[in-house]
């Protein structure tokens, strides 16, 4: 039996419409003929479950996909074992496609003002991209019923089609030639089809050949249960998605079936690849659905400071549009991506208390990531808090704290999580600062790289204890009981010590006397609004304008020097100036605020000439 059949209007429209405005990569029709060829295998299978054999044709014939070239006669075959078509089926599937609901997708065509992009997701009319590389299509198949007659469909994809009876012998499933226009013959190539298989659909779950050849060997394990899954399958995955023959520093198998089904892979490499010379590491996670690629880089599927990972993510819940390129429902992949992040940095939470020598190794290659995210990912901040690792004035130089260690050893009058941020270890251990927290046994963080202290104060808390940092003048600390062997100011010598200084010396915020140091005369601290040290040297050399400080000064009343300060403002108010100038210049360079050195060299040599004057 032949027939001729003539593609309704909508039909015309609707091919021309695949053809020309749905995918921007014109390869892709292979991958949606090999995913509509997985697809008739998952039902035949599905088949077999429910049905005995007698009802099925060629029950023994194994589940497979082929691909076959030719390219002297420049076309392509795609062939499946699967469920088949019926005559009836060809009709409704391939001749009219009004099943597919091709009109009510023209009236929505015509309303959308984004493109067709923004509107498939439901018509399954992958079969006709196909035509972008096809001057015909020629369609063999026979279905899975017993009684069934292969028949054969062949369309040039312009007016209409021809329906005639395929041989008796035509074994069960489809096969789709392809006879390729002359633009499009390097898909007879079997080298470019096996890297299109590799790229879109290597990971489909039945086997694919290709002029006989297996070549999509390396399974999805993400779609495994991680109890199947060895740790020498999980680096051989990581290699080959990777494209690397190192092994990863960490991984993370994740499955949920609620509220979104989500499979996914997650790699730490072993080494963080913007610390080699190859400056901003591109996001190498990719997204699938059902074991297809959907996009080997989607935008937002992760947020920015999580690009170091390389890995896999695969969704059935994807709305996706007929090409597969577009999501439809970007508040989804938005949910996909918090459900992804809030997982892994759990993965890092277990991970940092399962293994702690790895979590180090982590932390050194990836520290600045974790800290990235702390300042843009609002919602994840407090979580990654406490990733944080650092060294402290309770730890030998180079061994590791986390701010829930430091909680745990903070004494019963102690509120607040203190902190010091400077260039090193060493230089902090010499700061003025931590004079009144050691006094109090109160133990300091020391943070040492740039930008922690951005990081910090936008951690602003962890575990509900606020973060302080002890340069800061508004630092609230328990009192010191006073040391017999050396009263301090009273408190009206102390107010007319810093009246005095205030009226001598003006480019001070406030000057107070206090118990922010013991060891020193007088400390100079940071304003409340005041910019930091470091931060005023990285807006410098930025070249951007830097702030002026006003720093307060505050000494110590149990001081005997400032005690002296006091005699002398009545006695000597020369000398009495000169020493106010030397220690408030002295502090002012322990803190690296003096801007000009100059000064307390200047004011020591007044001072030493005055007193050698006597």
């Amino acid at each position: 039996m032949n027939n001729t059949h003539q593609f309704q209007t909508e039909v015309r429209q609707l091919l021309d419409i695949v053809i020309h405005a749905f995918y921007s990569d014109r390869e892709v029709f292979v991958r949606e003929l090999i995913s509509n060829a997985s697809d008739a295998l998952e039902k035949l299978r599905l088949k077999q479950l429910q049905l005995t054999q007698t009802y099925i044709y060629e029950p023994e014939r194994e589940l497979r996909i082929s691909i076959t070239t030719d390219e002297e006669a420049h076309t392509l075959t795609i062939a499946d074992s699967g469920i088949g078509m019926t005559r009836e089926e060809v009709v409704e599937y391939l001749g009219t496609i009004a099943h597919s609901g091709t009109k009510k997708f023209l009236e929505a065509m015509k309303e959308s003002q984004s493109g067709p992009q923004d509107l498939i997701g439901q018509f399954g009319v992958g079969f006709y991209s196909a035509f972008m590389a096809a001057n015909e299509v020629e369609v063999t198949t026979r279905s899975w019923q017993a009684d069934a007659t292969p028949v054969k469909w062949v369309s040039d994809g312009q007016e209409g089609y021809t329906l005639e009876d395929a041989p008796a012998d035509t074994p069960r499933g489809t096969s789709i030639l392809i006879r390729l226009k002359d633009d499009a013959q390097n898909f007879s190539k079997p080298e470019h089809l096996r890297y299109i298989v590799g790229k879109y659909s290597n990971f489909v779950g039945f086997p694919i050949d290709c002029n006989g050849e297996h070549i999509n060997t390396v399974q999805a394990i993400w779609m495994k249960n991680k109890k199947d899954v060895t740790p020498e399958e999980y680096e051989e995955f990581y290699k080959f998605i990777g494209h690397t023959e190192s092994s990863p520093l960490t991984y993370m198998h994740f499955s949920a079936d609620a509220p979104i089904v989500l499979n996914s892979v997650l790699y730490v490499p072993e080494e963080n690849p913007e610390v080699m010379g190859f400056g901003r590491c591109e996001p190498n996670v990719s997204l699938y659905c059902h074991k297809v690629l959907i996009d080997s880089k989607p935008d937002n599927l992760l947020p920015e400071w999580l690009r170091f990972l390389t890995g896999v993510v695969d969704s059935e819940d994807l709305p996706l549009n007929i090409s597969r390129e577009m999501l439809q429902d970007n508040s989804l992949l938005r949910r996909i991506s918090g459900i992804i992040t809030k997982r892994f940095i759990k993965h890092l939470e277990t991970l940092a208390k399962d293994d702690c020598d790895k979590y180090e190794t982590f932390w050194q290659k990836y520290s600045r990531f974790i800290k990235e995210g702390i300042v843009t990912s609002w919602e994840h901040k407090e979580a990654l808090g406490k990733l944080i690792r650092f060294e402290s004035t309770f730890t030998e130089a180079g061994k590791l704290t986390s701010f829930a260690d430091y909680i745990g050893r903070m004494k019963e009058n102690q509120k607040d999580i203190y902190v010091l941020f400077g260039a090193s270890r060493a230089q902090l251990e010499h700061s003025p600062y931590l004079d009144a927290l050691t006094a109090r046994g109160f133990e300091v963080c020391f943070f040492t790289d740039g930008g922690d202290q951005f990081v910090v104060e936008s951690l602003m808390k962890v575990d509900d204890k606020e973060i302080k940092s002890i340069d800061r003048a508004n630092l609230d600390l328990p009192p010191l009981e006073d040391n017999p062997d050396t009263p301090g100011l009273d408190e009206e010598r102390a107010k007319g010590l810093t009246e005095w200084v205030s009226s001598n010396f003006s480019d001070f915020s406030k000057v107070t006397t206090g118990n922010r140091v013991s060891s020193a005369p007088a400390i100079a601290l940071q304003g409340e609004n005041d910019l930091s040290p470091e931060v005023k040297a990285y807006l410098k050399a930025m070249g951007q304008e830097v702030p002026e400080s006003h720093p307060e000064i505050s000494f110590n009343p149990h001081s005997p020097i400032v005690q002296k300060l006091d005699e002398l403002r009545t006695e000597n108010e020369e000398l009495a100036t000169l020493l106010a100038g030397q220690i408030i210049n002295t502090a002012l360079l322990r803190a690296g605020m003096l801007d000009d050195p100059a000064k307390l060299a200047d004011n020591s040599q007044a001072l030493l000439e005055k007193l050698l004057s006597k």
